[in-house]
């Protein structure tokens, strides 16, 4: 029992040496290991949340522009023979809010070859000469750009009024 009261009297002797270490601060080398410390904790945390955000903007971007794709394939497939259908496929680009420039088409018409095993021809262009003829096969190829540029969608639509 003497040594209980030896330690509370040492204690209780000498209150200013423990005070005064108290309220000198903190040594260089314990700031940079906090600093560490919370750099270890922090940093991680901010890369993945930078790493989240950049993800869901790609993945709201991607579906849009299979959104836009779905629906300017839709449009043309349903669209009433022509030469070209360029107000059909830009409006589903303006339905989502995008420019109509976000969509362009390339056209080709066939050409179908005389003899039976012979396969035909795919030409450059919407109509031959510029002239919707019956029987006309028409392939419009579609393709979605998203606004930044990053990302880029095709389709290919066969149109026939065979």
């Amino acid at each position: 029992m003497k040594r209980t009261t030896d330690n509370r009297a040492n204690r209780a002797a000498a209150p200013g040496a423990v005070s005064a270490r108290r309220d000198a601060g903190n040594t260089i080398v314990e700031v940079l290991m906090a600093i560490v410390l919370v750099s270890i904790a922090v940093v991680p945390t901010m890369v993945a949340s930078w790493t989240l955000v950049r993800t869901t903007n790609v993945n709201r971007y991607s579906a849009k522009v299979e959104t836009i794709l779905g629906n300017a394939a839709d449009r043309v497939n349903r669209a009433p023979a022509a030469c070209t259908y360029d107000i059909y496929y830009e409006a589903a680009a303006l339905a989502q809010g995008w420019t109509s420039d976000s969509v362009t088409a390339a056209y080709q018409w066939y050409e179908p070859s005389a003899t039976f095993p012979d396969a035909g021809i795919w030409h450059d262009g919407a109509c031959p000469d510029g002239v919707l003829t019956d029987g006309l096969v028409q392939r419009v190829d579609l393709t979605v750009v998203s606004p930044d540029g990053r990302l880029q969608r095709s389709i290919q639509v066969v149109k026939s009024d065979i």
